[in-house]
């Protein structure tokens, strides 16, 4: 049975009867089959893709890929050696000549042909994703169709990667611009979105016409792998697309090599800043996505019921491990009148493994994860904040060894905590008041006062990826939107991030480079300008050599 008609057979079944502990990828013919890997002593290793060639690594050294919900191991991922390494990169040199002189209308139509396999096998990757992240199959799904929606704006990579041209800019000269590919590209993923962030990276790169080498990450490389065999099906020449795995010698390795011109990464900081810094030093191109600290300003005048359900499903869902989690809410004029109603909600939603179908948030990625999540509460705890829903200490049965945090409530959270100035990255909501008026009529007279303190306690914060307000003024909603410093704005939406037609445009520490990923930004990362000034007139003759700068007067 073929790859694809083993994956086939699978997208039949029910999903709820494909319990993690009974699910793993296999990788005989790098396609998924629900066996157990207590079936198999020897979990199935994941490999690399190497020149169009999907192939075992030689290393010696290998990680466990472990489903969060059981702690079964799923496969088990090699640290590709430096010849590997070398090979992949190889691969992508040699097909870039080929591949930057391919029409960009049949690279177009690949990846036509890309979002079409993607839809086509969106529930296989899901319930990879389920198995591997742990994320609930519905938000695995959206993992994927965020990805997707990618994949269909590079389609009009024709229009997007326009130059310009200018007639006559002298006497009987031209000017135009072309934006050409850069060659080798390279991309590091995080583990929370195994899906989205790789199809922000290859597919907008390769239809620039650069090729492209992809290191996935260890804790959750199987979606990678299901979109490269995709690619190919989708007509992706040989060697255009690699896939390497590993830590940090890859990742130094990409910063390093010389053949590599552009790096793009998404994860945290202290990764991003080291991979900055270090491939900048090299000359190369870096787009570097990292943490983030994501604040809302909920005025009095907000839409209870509405704002409620946002803080809710944007603090909790997909287990708080978004770069574009909202992680703290700033109540102006105070929050007693909130707490209740988002202590309800927050206990209505029910914690399970990803593939259960109540399931409205799975497991952290990793014990390790879950034990600095717990830390972090306790700290805020421990400084004095108000621990209004305390999620630690859930047990989900059938899945007792899962890493799952419950929701969990901070209030009285101050600026100095711990647990406010670090990422928690799990499903963890801190909650500021600004009340500096005492009597509520004095509010009524003076509520710009307020609004300006919780502007500057979201702009005093290092992070700048997004920032919401929730209220019914318009006023109110233009100062925010003017003032914020954060890179993506919402006005009674919590998570603020764009279509592809725009860019991700996170700023402050949650953004080192110039080019954002995707959108217009995206294909600028991936290209460089050209400028050709042309002259076809007959020359006079017998002037002379004239040794002047030429202008546009005497050209």
């Amino acid at each position: 049975m073929s790859q694809f008609s083993i994956q086939r057979v699978l997208a039949v079944r029910n999903l709820k009867a494909l319990r993690p502990q009974i699910f793993a990828l296999r990788y005989s013919a790098f396609s998924t089959a629900a066996e157990s890997s207590k079936t198999h002593p020897n979990p199935p290793r994941v490999p690399n893709l190497v020149g169009g060639s999907f192939v075992d690594s030689r290393s010696s050294a290998f990680i466990d890929v472990v489903n969060p919900a059981t702690q079964e191991v799923v496969s088990q991922v090699p640290l590709t050696t430096n010849e590997e390494f070398k090979a992949a990169v190889s691969a992508a040199k040699q097909a870039f000549p080929s591949w930057r002189n391919t029409p960009i209308t049949t690279r177009q139509r690949i990846m036509f042909k890309l979002q079409e396999l993607i839809r086509r096998d969106i529930d296989k990757l899901a319930l990879n994703i389920t198995t591997e992240q742990g994320k609930t199959l519905k938000d695995a799904h959206g993992d994927v169709f965020r990805g997707l929606e990618v994949v269909e704006h590079a389609c009009g990579m024709a229009t997007l990667q326009m130059g310009e041209y200018v007639s006559n800019v002298s006497k009987g000269i031209d000017t135009y611009s072309l934006r050409e590919p850069l060659g080798v590209c390279a991309g590091i993923c995080p583990f929370n979105f195994p899906a989205m962030i790789p199809l922000w990276m290859f597919p907008v790169a390769v239809t620039c016409g650069n090729t492209f080498v992809l290191k996935p990450s260890e804790k959750d490389p199987g979606a990678s792998i299901m979109l490269a065999e995709l690619a190919m099906e989708a007509g992706l020449p040989k060697g255009v697309l690699n896939i390497v795995h590993g830590t940090n010698d890859i990742v130094n390795a990409i910063c390093d090599d010389e053949d590599i011109k552009a790096v793009s990464f998404v994860g945290s900081n202290t990764a991003g800043m080291h991979i900055y810094s270090r491939a900048a030093a090299k000359g190369k191109r870096v787009q570097s996505n990292m943490g983030a600290k994501n604040h809302a300003i909920v005025m009095p005048d907000a839409s209870e019921d509405a704002t409620l359900n946002a803080i809710v499903a944007a603090g909790f869902g997909a287990a708080g491990q978004r770069c574009m989690a909202l992680s703290t809410v700033v109540f102006v004029g105070g929050i007693k009148s909130w707490e209740d109603k988002l202590v309800e909600r927050a206990k209505a939603l029910k914690v399970n493994a990803g593939t259960e179908p109540d399931a409205d948030l799975g497991p952290v990625i990793s014990k390790q994860a879950k034990e600095r999540i717990s830390r972090l509460i306790q700290t805020g705890a421990d400084s004095g904040a108000r621990l209004l829903l305390d999620g630690r200490n859930i047990v989900v049965p059938g899945y007792e060894q899962g890493n799952f945090i419950g929701p969990t409530i901070l209030s009285n959270v101050t600026a100095d905590m711990e647990c406010y100035k670090e990422e928690i990255f799990g499903p963890v909501l801190l909650c500021l008041e600004v009340c500096l008026l005492p009597l509520p009529w004095l509010y009524a007279a003076n509520p710009a006062d307020s609004l300006e303190e919780a502007i500057n306690i979201v702009n005093k914060n290092k992070y700048g990826n997004g920032a919401s307000i929730f209220t019914t003024s318009g006023v109110t909603a233009r100062k925010f939107q003017t003032e914020i410093e954060a890179g993506q704005v919402g006005i009674n939406v919590p998570i603020p991030v764009p279509l592809p037609f725009f860019s991700f445009t996170g700023s402050k520490a949650s953004f080192a480079g110039d080019l954002n990923f995707y959108g217009k930004a995206g294909v600028n990362f991936f290209t460089q300008i050209k400028t050709v000034t042309q002259q076809w007139k007959d020359l006079p003759g017998g002037g002379g050599v004239n040794l002047a700068m030429p202008t546009s007067q005497k050209a």
